[in-house]
């Protein structure tokens, strides 16, 4: 999925760029440390293991703070999203943790927490487009991801995400890249204790939610920005749109 169509950081619809002044990976990393964005070392670092232009169609800008199309009704989400929720989810996605990207999409986003957690811990996409999850594999074989893809601590998986991935749970950190009505109850179930969900919630006003679960089972829910996404929904669902 990963269907972006704005996004907001710190203010609805932000865009902290324009044009296609920056030629490099490099570039837009910098910019997104100068704007404040990236405040991790790690982050940062992660960004630019991960080069954007690998993971974008033939033909776009690639490092424009912008979404931008990539067939079946999805996008590529801006960069200043990325690194918003890489921020967000940073302390959850250390060496030997596992992650869950629900609409791993290009598979931007799920190939920097592979590069996060590394080989000792368990990375996975659900994208529910088949020829998105092939274009992602493409692309993440491409990138500095492709060893842990190739010795099995990374893996993309065609699936309702909505569902999550019960193989490799419990989860230290789950993305979602669509906005749902309400967070799905699979994925609450697949946070891992201490573990932490960021997930756009709503249908016409919309908000990134945190979501910290507790020792106990219990959770809660923080609000961190306005957005606005596209609905998390099946694969007929979003193919019907075009």
């Amino acid at each position: 999925m990963c269907r972006l169509i704005s996004t907001s950081f710190p203010l609805p619809q932000q865009q902290y760029w324009r044009g296609s002044s920056i030629n490099k990976n490099e570039g837009m990393v910098q910019h997104l440390q100068s704007f404040g964005i990236i405040k991790s070392k790690r982050v940062a670092e992660v960004m630019q293991t991960i080069d954007r232009g690998l993971f974008v169609p033939e033909g776009t800008t690639p490092y424009v703070d912008s979404p931008m199309q990539i067939g079946y009704n999805a996008t590529i989400s801006a960069p200043h999203m990325h690194a918003m929720c890489l921020e967000l989810l940073e302390s959850h996605l250390k060496p030997g943790m596992h992650a869950l990207d629900v609409g791993s999409g290009t598979g931007y986003l799920t190939a920097c927490f592979a590069v996060m957690v590394g080989a000792q811990g368990q990375t996975v996409g659900v994208e529910h487009i088949p020829e998105l999850a092939k274009f992602s594999i493409k692309n993440i074989e491409k990138s500095a991801a492709a060893p842990l893809l190739k010795e099995g601590s990374f893996s993309i998986h065609v699936a309702d995400g909505r569902q999550g991935w019960p193989e490799f749970a419990l989860y230290d950190a789950i993305h979602v890249g669509a906005a749902a009505p309400e967070i799905p109850p699979a994925l609450i179930e697949q946070l891992k204790p201490g573990g932490r969900l960021v997930i756009p919630v709503g249908t016409i006003s919309q908000e990134l939610k945190v979501v910290n679960k507790n020792a106990d089972g219990t959770v809660n829910i923080q609000s961190e920005t306005g957005v606005r996404y596209v609905p998390l929904t099946s694969r007929e669902a979003q193919l019907r749109e075009r």
